[in-house]
C-alpha cells in the first residue's frame, strides 16, 4: 500500500524559506520519478517541481530559481527547499509520482505566506 506523508509546512513571511519533506513507502522508491504538487483554493492542482529516478529536475516557471527538489533514496524521502517565498506560493503541497501520479494522495502540508 502506497503511503505518502508530507511535512514541513507552516506560516512564513514573504521572502522567507521552508523545507518540505515527503516520506514514501509501499513503492520501489529509487526507480520512480517524483513531483511536488500544490493546490490553492479555487485553482487546479499543479506540479511545481519534479525529479526523475536519475535525479534530473525540472520546475514550473513560477518557482524556477527559488525552489529546489531533491531526493534521498536511502531514506525514501523527497524534499522541496523553498526560498524567497511569495504570497502566491500559499497552497497545500503534496508529493506524488511523476509524470503519472499514484492513485493515492497524502494529506499534504499547508504553506501560508503572509505578512
Amino acid at each position: 500500500q502506497v503511503q505518502l506523508v508530507e511535512s514541513g509546512g507552516g506560516l512564513v513571511q514573504p521572502g522567507g524559506s521552508l523545507r518540505l519533506s515527503c516520506a514514501a513507502s509501499g513503492i520501489i522508491f529509487n526507480i520512480v520519478g517524483l513531483g511536488w504538487y500544490r493546490q490553492s483554493p479555487g485553482k487546479e492542482r499543479e506540479v511545481v517541481a519534479r525529479i526523475s529516478s536519475r535525479g534530473n529536475t525540472d520546475y514550473a516557471d513560477s518557482v524556477k530559481g527559488r525552489f529546489t527538489i531533491s531526493r534521498d533514496n536511502a531514506k525514501q524521502t523527497v524534499y522541496l527547499q523553498m526560498n524567497t517565498l511569495k504570497v502566491d506560493d500559499t497552497a497545500v503541497y503534496y508529493c506524488n509520482g511523476d509524470p503519472v501520479p499514484f492513485s493515492f494522495w497524502g494529506q499534504g502540508t499547508q504553506v501560508t505566506v503572509s505578512a
